[in-house]
């Protein structure tokens, strides 16, 4: 133990070299070709697919992109919806040297256009009804013809330097525009760092992830690393609502479940089934309020393993089965990373003292960059370590706490205060479903603690009563302002930034 907040985890084996990330993937197949990885299940029953069905259907895809004049290098851009199609064309694409680019199907046109005009594609692979450029500037491939691809006699492994391009991923940057996150061939070797330090991954388990195939979180969670420790994802088909998650756990043997946390409190609106074969949950995207917590573990009598983690990097913070969070903590850095809490030089804080969370450059999962905008890469680190934004603690023991981002932070006479604090205690008000705490300025220079609530609502100076009941004065919100809902961004986030800007203070009293 050290009093300075850093934590060595020793090296992860250095990723093998040449190296392919589908291959990789879908190494499984040849010890297991007739294993069942994918179901996608709905009340009805489940569409299966196979170890070897899928690498079939992978490599003819990645042949199938090459005979249409594609080169090792070009970019697909994804617009495609929630089915197998994604996942396919994904590590398709990857098998061939080629670098796919998943996207949203919410985006509108003008959003996708600037991404086209960012990456210039060489094919647009596109599901009936999702948003395209106006001017696409290269071919657009429709899911039929996607579909005819898979029996294409199978491409060969495109190998290389793990250290190469694999794939882009928008995220939302600083500065509102989203930015592509590269990353290498070498992001899947990393993940193994996830199957014992959160998952338990064994390839016996059956993990069932509620996400859409579109998303990054269940391409990553729940089906890339199930096939690369050779287990089973389960994926929900299009259309199965939340309250029918937990029968379909049951019916087909869920062993680990995945969800954002708005999906385990919509989960637990209803009673819940008994789920006997079910081992825990799994939970990343945003803080796991404390109440979904308790009420999932006193429903289930499983516990939901958290991770904290960023676009950038993946999760790299987690509970895990054998060692599980302390209260209020998101869990400890995984084995084989090396982590700091640092001060705004770049020295580390002592331990227990807030600061931002940094992870070691030299670690397998980090990005590549961003592209084309190098001054933005450059700015993410200090020294040796790459700054993810995250306000964090470590304890004596390295258990991590997440505060909040830096630009989540509020400040409060001088103090920082941590938004997820402030919403942890005003969400047990009985008239609260949901709240975000956000500092608003309501004159020139003068800002305030405001809380925008959800839920069935109460009298402003109920909610300060109850505030002063659980929360020092300065951490106490001075402004409740109630609303419909709390608004999302597409990743399921509070959108803190939109609440600050969207802000208006009232005019001032008439004397």
């Amino acid at each position: 133990m050290t009093d300075a907040s850093l934590h060595d985890g020793g090296r992860w084996p250095p990723c093998p070299a040449p190296f392919n990330l589908a291959a990789h993937a879908l190494a499984a197949a040849a010890r297991s070709p007739d294993k069942i990885a994918l179901q996608i299940v709905h009340p009805a029953g489940a569409e299966r697919w196979s170890y070897a069905r899928l690498l079939a259907a992978a490599q003819g895809t990645g042949a199938g992109f090459l005979a249409l004049g594609l080169s090792p290098g070009d970019r697909v851009l994804l617009r495609l919806g929630n089915t197998v199609d994604f996942p396919l064309a994904f590590l398709g694409a990857i098998a061939a040297g080629l670098v796919p680019v998943p996207t949203s199907g919410q985006l509108t046109g003008p959003e996708v256009e600037r991404i086209a005009g960012e990456i210039r594609p060489g094919l647009i692979v596109a599901a009936p009804g999702v948003a395209l450029p106006a001017a696409p500037g290269c071919p657009v491939l429709g899911t039929a013809e996607l579909a005819a691809l898979r029996t294409h006699a199978p491409c060969d492994w495109a190998m290389g330097s793990p250290d190469r391009l694999a794939y882009l991923i928008y995220t939302s940057g600083t500065s509102g525009r989203p930015r592509a996150v590269a990353h290498a061939h070498r992001a899947l070797w990393a993940r193994g760092m996830m199957h014992k330090g959160w998952y338990g991954l064994t390839e016996a388990d059956r993990l069932m992830h509620a996400g859409a195939f579109n998303w990054t979180y269940t391409l990553g969670t729940g089906l890339m690393d199930p096939w690369t420790a050779g287990a089973t994802a389960l994926i929900p088909a299009e259309g199965v609502r939340p309250d029918q998650l937990a029968l379909l756990m049951k019916r087909f043997d869920a062993t680990i479940f995945a969800a954002a946390p708005g999906v385990y409190r919509q989960m637990l609106r209803a009673p819940l089934p008994a789920l006997p074969k079910l081992r825990h949950g799994l939970s990343a995207g945003e803080k796991l309020p404390d109440p979904v917590r308790a009420a999932w573990e006193a429903a289930t009598g499983t516990p939901i393993l958290e991770a904290l983690g960023m676009s950038e990097v993946s999760t790299f913070i987690s509970a895990a089965p054998d060692r599980p969070a302390p209260a209020g903590a998101s869990g400890y850095p995984q084995p084989g990373r090396r982590v700091a809490v640092l001060d705004a030089s770049g020295a580390p804080v002592p331990r227990g003292a807030p600061g931002t969370l940094a992870v070691h450059r030299d670690d397998p999962g980090l990005f590549l960059g961003y592209l084309n905008q190098p001054e933005d890469t450059a700015a993410r680190f200090a020294g040796d370590w790459f700054l993810t934004g995250d306000t964090v603690s470590m304890a004596d023991d390295g258990a991590i706490t997440y505060l909040g981002r830096d630009d989540d932070m509020m400040n409060a006479g001088g103090y920082r205060v941590s938004p997820l604090e402030v919403e942890r205690a005003m969400n047990a008000h009985p008239a609260i479903d949901e709240s975000a705490a956000v500092e608003v300025e309501v004159r020139p220079g003068v800002t305030v603690i405001a809380l925008f609530h959800a839920g069935a609502g109460a009298a402003p100076e109920d909610l300060a009563a109850f505030a002063e009941t659980c929360l020092a004065r300065y951490k106490q919100p001075r402004l409740f302002i109630h609303l419909p809902a709390i608004p999302k961004g597409a990743n399921n986030k509070l959108a803190r930034k939109a609440l600050r800007q969207g802000w208006t203070p009232p005019p001032p009293e008439t004397p």
